[in-house]
Order: structure tokens, then C-alpha cells, then sequence
């Protein structure tokens, strides 16, 4: 069994759509499992039916969290399932889902595995992550070899646009970080579990298309504080230090030097490295406090 897990937060014209293309397939046995992040968006629940199921959140848990919510009660259901979770503002090329339980058939050994992501115009968004660790650059792939004969390419991190996970491969129900609520939670758990020797890649004959920040981009300051949180955050836990100071300088400079032409993305840089300096204050004095005598 597939399922499909689709976080919304007022998106669900995009998510029809999204299940328009998944019932377009034939011959695939699946559930589509929606976690509601936007409780008062009664629309949601008019594409409720046999297959769909939406789990309350109660509140914004952000994406990880979300997801972490659907992956428990798939986990409650079947720990030997593929789940694919995918961007409310994504839709399955023909064949698409037909072509993952082969796949899977085949390869077994793959823990987490991505899809290669089309822009509605035909230009491939992502074709795998790298991590850059002379610098600590996290960039995503945008050229891939579509004439290799390999059935897949190793990939140091897969974006939570569309990523399939083979619970097989885990003696746990995986999660994603609750730390990061948006943004970067996709790198994190991929190199988390890619330490613990699980193998990730991407399925360049399996395809989606995205409509790129087509929902996030309705809230820039939020996107920009959430984005530059997460990635500082991410930087913090996977290069090193010296990378991570050079990061935080540039993004004050280059936040200062939008200020006058864009001052929604220079706001919401300087919030993302403010709640990142919160957290570091407030690591620090439990730390303290927890180290004092008598504790």
C-alpha cells in the first residue's frame, strides 16, 4: 500500500487538483492521508471520501510535524508501507504512481528516495540535494542525466516536495526534527538517517510538477523568518563553526542591503537570525542552570 501524506494549510483547491492526478492511476493500491494545519478551512473537508482521510492538527504544527503526525498513524496502520509525501501544490505526471511499487520491488534497499520535480513549464526544479562541506552550502540539483541507464542516483538529501519513504527499511516510525517548522526539515532528515546508514536517491523516471512557492510565498516575511531560521539552524548542526559565523554575517549584510528595496525579505532574514539567537540564549541558560550545584 502507498500513502500519500499532504499537509494543508489553505491550499485545498491545490490538493483537489493534487488528487485529481493520484486517481488518475490505475492498478496501485493507495490512501491519501491530509493533515490539516489550518483548522478553520472548512473546504478541506469536502474532498473527505473513502480513500482520503484528514487528520486534524489542531493548530499550524508547521511541515515536520505535520508530516510526523501522518507518518505515526501510517506506521499504527501498515510498518511495511511506502510513504509518499508530497507538496499540496504538486500533481503526478502519467504513470507516476505505477511506477513506485516496481521500483521499490526492485531496489529494496533504498530507505528514501525522491522524485525528480518539473516546474509547470517543464524545467526541472529538483534533481537531487547536495551538501557542500568546504562551505556549508545546501543547494538543490536542477540538471540530471536523462539518458542514464542507472534505475537511480545517489542523493546526499531529498526535498519534502516529493519524498518517499520505505518504512521496511526502519526499525522506528521515521520523523522529522520538530525544531525546524518550515524550511531545511527535508535536509535534516535525510542526513540523520543517512548517518544511521540508510540509503537515499533519486527515481529520475518518477515524476511531479510544483507550482514553486505557490503557497508560502502569500506570507514573505513568514517565508524569509522560517527559511533563514531553518537554514542557520541546519548550518549549526552539520558544518562547521567557522562556517556557521560566516553565514550569520552575511545574512545581517545582505539583509541590511535590502532594507530599502525589499523590505519584507530584509525583516524577515533579520527574525529568522533572531529567533536563531533566541534559541542559542536559551540552550545556553538551561544549560547553566542545569549545571549549577544542586541540580
Amino acid at each position: 500500500m502507498i500513502y500519500f501524506v499532504i499537509v494543508n494549510y489553505y491550499s485545498s483547491d491545490f490538493i483537489a487538483s493534487l488528487i485529481s492526478s493520484i486517481q488518475a492511476s490505475r492498478g496501485v493500491a493507495y490512501r491519501i492521508i491530509i493533515i490539516n494545519n489550518s483548522p478553520d478551512d472548512d473546504s478541506i473537508h469536502h474532498l473527505e471520501g473513502d480513500d482520503i482521510l484528514i487528520l486534524e492538527a489542531g493548530s499550524n504544527l508547521g511541515f515536520g510535524q505535520a508530516c510526523n503526525l501522518g507518518l505515526n498513524w501510517i506506521y499504527t496502520q501498515d510498518t511495511q508501507a511506502i510513504v509518499w509525501i508530497i507538496n499540496p501544490d504538486t500533481y503526478l505526471l502519467p504513470d507516476a504512481l505505477e511506477k513506485v511499487p516496481t521500483f521499490f520491488a526492485a531496489h529494496p534497499e533504498l530507505s528514501i528516495v525522491g522524485t525528480i520535480v518539473y516546474t509547470p513549464t517543464g524545467k526541472v526544479w529538483f534533481a537531487g540535494g547536495e551538501f557542500i562541506t568546504e562551505n556549508g552550502e545546501i543547494r538543490a540539483k536542477t540538471i540530471y542525466n536523462n539518458k542514464s541507464e542507472l534505475p537511480y542516483l545517489e542523493s546526499t538529501w531529498i526535498s519534502g516536495c516529493s519524498l518517499l519513504i520505505n518504512l521496511k527499511r526502519f526499525h522506528d516510525c521515521p520523523q522529522f526534527d520538530s525544531d525546524y517548522f518550515l524550511y531545511y526539515e527535508d535536509f535534516d532528515f535525510c542526513r540523520r538517517y543517512a548517518s544511521q546508514g540508510h540509503l537515499i536517491a533519486i527515481a529520475h523516471k518518477i515524476g511531479v510538477v510544483h507550482h514553486p512557492s505557490s503557497i508560502t510565498s502569500r506570507n514573505i516575511l513568514g517565508k524569509f523568518k522560517y527559511s533563514t531560521y531553518s537554514y542557520i539552524l541546519a548550518v549549526e548542526r552539520y558544518a562547521k563553526k567557522k562556517f556557521l559565523i560566516l553565514r550569520l554575517t552575511r545574512l545581517v549584510f545582505h539583509a541590511i542591503i535590502l532594507m530599502p528595496v525589499k523590505p519584507q525579505v530584509a525583516f524577515g532574514k533579520l527574525y529568522g537570525i533572531l529567533l536563531y539567537l533566541k534559541r542559542v540564549l536559551r540552550i545556553s541558560q538551561k544549560s547553566g542552570f542545569l549545571e549549577k550545584p544542586g541540580f
